[in-house]
């Protein structure tokens, strides 16, 4: 089994830390998130740092445990320094433009695909080819990412589409006469 839960989440003093029945709250200089905690999982914090520990000891709460580990761990390391995943377009003519709100992405179909960028994320379009995707929380980071990727994935003959900056696209080889 896992022994992720048993280490200590360190909490740098730039961050604050609440922790009430069934929530904790981190606040930090980028900003604050919220989890919903078990309530069969117990947080003690302790210096600068966090324990959690199961009130049952079963199978499926200790996989629990670690999970909330990971998620506090998360949450301090971006309200900290923040989450960031770029997305490169490699295809002829395939390219992203921010306007407002909204990323206009030209993939290749008839016609352009309007992406409306969700609240706590920020995106930038270093190159036209070429956008990086910023926010605290990390689920909603890779989630953004992952719905512009499903636009247009890699295809796997010449490699066409949407891709993550350090995805590796195995291609094909093409059919032989």
């Amino acid at each position: 089994m896992s022994r992720i839960s048993k280490n200590p989440v360190t909490v740098p003093s730039n961050v604050d830390i609440t922790i009430s029945n069934s929530k904790i709250t981190v606040k930090g200089p980028n900003g604050v998130l919220e989890q919903s905690i078990n309530p069969q999982i117990s947080l003690k914090q302790e210096n600068q740092s966090i324990l959690v520990d199961m009130k049952v000891n079963s199978k499926e709460i200790h996989a629990l445990s670690g999970t909330i580990r990971s998620l506090i761990s998360n949450m301090v390391t971006g309200v900290t320094t923040g989450f960031e995943r770029k997305l490169q377009l490699v295809g002829v003519g395939y390219r992203a433009q921010l306007n407002g709100n909204n990323i206009n992405l030209n993939l290749g179909y008839s016609h352009p695909i309007n992406y409306k960028i969700p609240d706590g994320i920020n995106i930038e379009i270093t190159t036209p080819t070429e956008i990086v995707i910023k926010g605290i929380d990390k689920q909603q980071v890779g989630q953004t990412a992952a719905e512009i990727r499903a636009y247009r994935k890699p295809e796997p003959y010449k490699g066409k589409g949407v891709r993550y900056d350090d995805e590796v696209v195995h291609l094909k080889e093409a059919k032989k006469k």
